[in-house]
C-alpha cells in the first residue's frame, strides 16, 4: 500500500511541481483553497478545496494521512508583505493551528513544513546557517515572523505530541507558472520585472538602489530537495536551507532580463524608494543539505531565467 501524503497548498506554484514529482510513487491528496491566479490541480491526484483556517474542515482532510507536506500560507512579494502584514500573520497562524492540531488528532507520522529564507530576515551573519536561527533577532515583517512561528509549531508539537517534522527554508524560488502581480511588489521580483519589461515600461522601475542581492533557486531543484528530505530518516526533526549560493544584484538581474526580453531600447532604470526593512542581502549555507541529503542545485540560473522569460512572453500576449 502506498504511503498517503497530504499536500496543503498543493495547487500553488511550488505545490504543483511537488505533486508532479511524487504522485506516481505516493497516494497524494491536495488540500487548497485555490486563492492564487496560478492555482490549478495536477491530473491524477485527489483534490479537496478547503479553507485551512477552519479547524473542523481541516481535521477532515487529515484523516488517514501518513505524511503532510505543509506548504499552505499567505505569500507574495515584498509589496504584498508590507500592504497586508497583520492579515498575513493572522491567517498564517490560523493555518498552522488548524493543520498541526489536525495532524496530532489523526496520528500523522510527520510534518514537512515549508518555511522561508525570511526566517533569517534580521540576520547579519552570512552565509545563513541553520544553527543561526536560534541566535538571531526574529523577523520584522509579519510574513517573515509568521514563517518562523510555523517553525515553532514544528518544534513544540514534536516536543509535546511526538509529531516528527522536517523544516525546509527555500531561498528565492523561481520558475515557470509563477505569474506577476497586479502592483509593484505583489509578486516576486522575477515575474514582476519580466512583466514590466515585456509591457514596455521605460525607464524600468526598480525598487531601491539595485545593489540588494538574492540567491535564486529553481523550483525543480527545490522540490527535489523537499522529496529527498521527506524520504530521509536522517532528516527527521531537522531543518535545511535549500538554495544556491550565487548572489545576484537586482540591477544585474534587471539587465539580464532586459537582454532576454530582446528589448531594442537602451537599458535604463529609475529607482523607486525601497520598502522599509527591505533585506539587503540573503545567502544560504547549504552544506547541511549536501551532507545529510546529498542535495545540491543543478539547474543554472541562466537556463531557468530564459525559460521563465519565454513562458511569460507567451502568457502575457
Amino acid at each position: 500500500m502506498k504511503t498517503k501524503v497530504l499536500v496543503t497548498g498543493g495547487a500553488g506554484f511550488i505545490g504543483k511541481y511537488l505533486v508532479e514529482e511524487i504522485k506516481d510513487k505516493y497516494d497524494v491528496t491536495i488540500a487548497d483553497n485555490l486563492s492564487k491566479k496560478e492555482s490549478s490541480v495536477p491530473k491524477g491526484v485527489k483534490f479537496i478545496q478547503v479553507d485551512l483556517t477552519n479547524p473542523i474542515k481541516t481535521n477532515e482532510v487529515f484523516k488517514d494521512v501518513d505524511i503532510c507536506l505543509n506548504l499552505a500560507s499567505k505569500i507574495g512579494g515584498i509589496g504584498y508583505f508590507h500592504k497586508h502584514p497583520g492579515w498575513i500573520l493572522s491567517e498564517n497562524n490560523k493555518i498552522f493551528s488548524s493543520t498541526f492540531e489536525a495532524a496530532v488528532k489523526n496520528n500523522v507520522k510527520r510534518m514537512v513544513y515549508l518555511s522561508s529564507s525570511m526566517a533569517y530576515e534580521s540576520s547579519k551573519i552570512f552565509p545563513h546557517k541553520e544553527l543561526d536561527i536560534d541566535n538571531i533577532p526574529p523577523p520584522i515583517t509579519g510574513y517573515g515572523f509568521s514563517k518562523l512561528v510555523g517553525e515553532y509549531y514544528c518544534k513544540t508539537f514534536q516536543r509535546e505530541f511526538d509529531l516528527d517534522f522536517t523544516i525546509i527554508r527555500p531561498f528565492n524560488v523561481y520558475g515557470i507558472n509563477e505569474f506577476p502581480g497586479a502592483y509593484i511588489g505583489y509578486s516576486h521580483v522575477i515575474p514582476d520585472l519580466v512583466k514590466k519589461i515585456l509591457q514596455g515600461q521605460y525607464p524600468l522601475e526598480l525598487l531601491g538602489d539595485g545593489n540588494q542581492t538574492r540567491c535564486f533557486t529553481h523550483v525543480k531543484d527545490l522540490v527535489r530537495g523537499i522529496v529527498m528530505a521527506m524520504e530521509s530518516p536522517r532528516a527527521i526533526n531537522q531543518d535545511f536551507n535549500l538554495g544556491t549560493s550565487n548572489e545576484t544584484r537586482m540591477i544585474d538581474l534587471a539587465k539580464i532580463i532586459w537582454e532576454l526580453c530582446e528589448t531594442k531600447k537602451e537599458f535604463k532604470v529609475t529607482h523607486l524608494p525601497a520598502f522599509k526593512h527591505d533585506v539587503r542581502k540573503r545567502i544560504p549555507d547549504v552544506s547541511k543539505a549536501k551532507e545529510i541529503l546529498g542535495w545540491e542545485p543543478k539547474i543554472s540560473f541562466e537556463k531557468g531565467l530564459k525559460e521563465v522569460v519565454d513562458w511569460l512572453r507567451t502568457e502575457l500576449r
